[in-house]
């Protein structure tokens, strides 16, 4: 694996890291709702979302962020955290 993609990784376990620092506390979707300081530190840590973010803000479906965070983050994060294991 190169430099770039263990840096590109780890910059993906860091974000993790920081969206599940985020959600203490919250722990359904109506608490994340009437939370728009965490969506917004939320949305700017997921993969991805810069451009959907700078050029369409208003269009960001919270409910799919929040199934995002439920259903696909934590696969994400066991396999990074996998993979940066076998190659560190």
């Amino acid at each position: 694996m190169t430099d770039k993609a263990i840096k590109y990784l780890s910059d993906v376990q860091n974000s993790i890291s920081l969206i599940d620092s985020f959600l203490v506390g919250i722990d359904n979707f109506g608490n994340y709702q009437s939370d728009p300081k965490t969506q917004s530190a939320v949305e700017r840590q997921l993969v991805g979302f810069r451009n959907r973010i700078i050029h369409s803000y208003d269009n960001i479906d919270i409910s799919i962020v929040w199934a995002i965070i439920k259903n696909h983050l934590p696969t994400l994060k066991e396999e990074v955290n996998e993979i940066l294991k076998q190659k560190c």
